[in-house]
């Protein structure tokens, strides 16, 4: 192309991805959904550089086991004596990591299940939709913790756990999306003229589907980062790691909950709960952008 068509593409870009950002930003809690998460993440990869990492550790804390909130101490202490605020700080990064890795996982295997399943059809689709069934049958949260049970107990075998039961949904997403798609004229005229299975689906079927599966990402998050947090408080996380998940298993242990000692309790408690929301507000408006028949319905 010449550099006059090359400026003609880009600027064509610039301006799909301004109208995006403007409808986007026209969504007032997707926008606020936004703003949470990229404080959230902000936080997150800073804590090692505000914070010091030694107040992690029992053997070097100096505050008294389940005070109260104070001027020493905004959120009062665990059972340890180690400082809560310090503890929700360090651990929303183990949250999100989980969350997006996890996410990541799923809908990456979705996304190749549901491609090959409706561009190959056949054998190919039958097997990879009993494949799709068995997982959609089985209740995610138990074989998530049977694979945590049986696997070494790592951050990574939580990934893990969530990523590998957690994709049929999105799976069954990507295929319907692929078989629509499939029917247009472009793609009949792409077969017409000698193209490959590999050019169809690299050149045609991903970049039209991708946009839906980035937006079903954001939702896949807030699920895994639900899914990790109860797996911790079931006791099948990381041991040496800190998480909202281990915190809350922490604080029923010690009798946090019968001794009155909200401090402990509450703050993991709402970091679940807003992180989680900020992605499924985020995930909402981004469907907005990408299907603008919802645009108005909300």
């Amino acid at each position: 192309m010449t550099a006059t068509a090359n400026q003609i593409v880009r600027a064509r870009r610039r301006a799909r991805l301004g109208e995006a950002w403007r409808v986007f930003r026209a969504d007032r809690a997707g926008l606020f959904g936004l703003v949470v998460l990229v404080v959230a993440a902000l936080m997150a990869v800073l804590a090692p550089l505000l914070t010091d990492a030694s107040g992690l550790d029992v053997t070097r804390v100096s505050g008294e086991p389940l005070q109260a909130p104070s001027g020493d101490y905004w959120l009062g202490t665990d059972e340890s004596g180690r400082s809560v605020l310090l503890l929700t700080w360090w651990g929303a990064r183990v949250s999100l990591v989980v969350g997006l890795a996890a996410a990541l996982l799923s809908v990456l295997i979705g996304a190749l299940v549901g491609v090959l399943a409706a561009h190959f059809g056949g054998w190919t689709s039958r097997i990879l939709l009993r494949f799709t069934d068995f997982f959609l049958v089985l209740p995610a949260l138990v074989l998530a913790i049977a694979l945590s049970t049986v696997l070494e107990r790592g951050l990574w075998t939580i990934v893990l756990a969530i990523g590998v039961t957690s994709w049929p949904p999105t799976a069954r997403m990507v295929r319907a999306q692929t078989l629509t798609i499939e029917t247009r004229p472009y793609i009949e005229r792409a077969r017409a003229l000698g193209a490959g299975h590999g050019h169809i689906i690299g050149r045609h079927v991903l970049p039209a589907v991708l946009p839906l599966v980035f937006a079903n990402t954001t939702l896949a998050v807030a699920s895994s980062i639900i899914a990790e947090s109860t797996l911790s408080f079931l006791g099948l996380g990381d041991p040496s790691l800190v998480s909202w998940g281990s915190m809350l298993k922490s604080a029923m242990d010690t009798g946090a909950v019968t001794g009155g000692a909200w401090w402990y309790l509450l703050p993991p408690g709402v970091g679940i709960v807003v992180v989680v929301l900020a992605f499924t507000l985020c995930g909402r408006a981004l469907e907005t952008v990408f299907n603008p028949r919802l645009r108005g319905r909300r």
